[in-house]
């Protein structure tokens, strides 16, 4: 199911929320210039559980602060970066118009900081370098949902060469989407960091990530609007 848009217009130009995107945007740009140079430098410059707790022939207690801040803006792949992009530019708008655009700058952040350190606890020895900003964007899912549980997701249903469009609540798209994290974070459990890594997914930054979305959301001082009478259908 792919998201195409919500009914919730914004008050305000989500500044942030257009900021984030063109910095992601940018980085994954420098990432396809270097080429060859593209591993070592995520080896060096990415997010590595084991540099936390050690393991994969490398030493622990390197809290990584500078590489979990730049493991949100690099991506591993065009459909990496299109399908996060796609999440922030179809959500973010609307909580950043509920914190304003330096908060949710803040929240961005804060998010993207707890998803790396719980994919660090889930994966504590995986010497694989974790990218991308699904983790930050995992929180403002969570945020979205405390903030919009009534809003409408227009959604792509493509089953084969079937593809149709359908309104989906927030209240349920949402937490499907969390729980497929979820089933996919407790199937792994026990595995290996190879077998874990291998299909190249974090998702236990995405579980730790929407957690964190709405008390982050609270702490920041973000509140629900007053309950609308009716929701316009601005795809019809």
């Amino acid at each position: 199911m792919i998201p195409l848009r919500d009914d919730q217009p914004s008050s305000q130009r989500p500044l942030m929320t257009y900021a984030l995107i063109a910095i992601n945007v940018a980085l994954f740009l420098y990432e396809l210039m270097l080429g060859e140079r593209l591993e070592p430098f995520l080896m060096q410059a990415a997010f590595v559980p084991a540099r936390l707790f050690g393991g994969a022939g490398v030493h622990g207690g390197d809290l990584q602060v500078d590489n979990a801040l730049l493991s949100m803006f690099l991506h591993g792949g065009w459909a990496h970066i299109g399908g996060n992009m796609l999440f922030l530019w179809i959500f973010g708008d609307n909580v950043e118009d509920r914190l304003g655009h330096v908060r949710f700058g803040i929240f961005y952040l804060i998010c993207g900081f707890i998803a790396s350190y719980a994919h660090a606890l889930a994966n504590p020895h995986s010497g694989m370098p974790a990218v991308g900003a699904s983790g930050a964007i995992a929180g403002v899912l969570g945020a979205y949902l405390y903030l919009y549980p009534r809003a409408r997701v227009l959604t792509a249903v493509v089953l084969g060469f079937y593809v149709s469009t359908v309104a989906i609540p927030a209240f349920f798209y949402l937490p499907i989407w969390f729980l497929l994290q979820l089933i996919s974070g407790v199937a792994a459990i026990g595995r290996t960091s190879a077998e874990t890594q291998a299909g190249g997914v974090a998702v236990w930054a995405h579980i730790g990530g929407f957690i964190a979305g709405p008390i982050v959301l609270l702490l920041l001082g973000g509140r629900r609007r007053p309950p609308q009478p009716a929701y316009r259908q601005p795809w019809a």
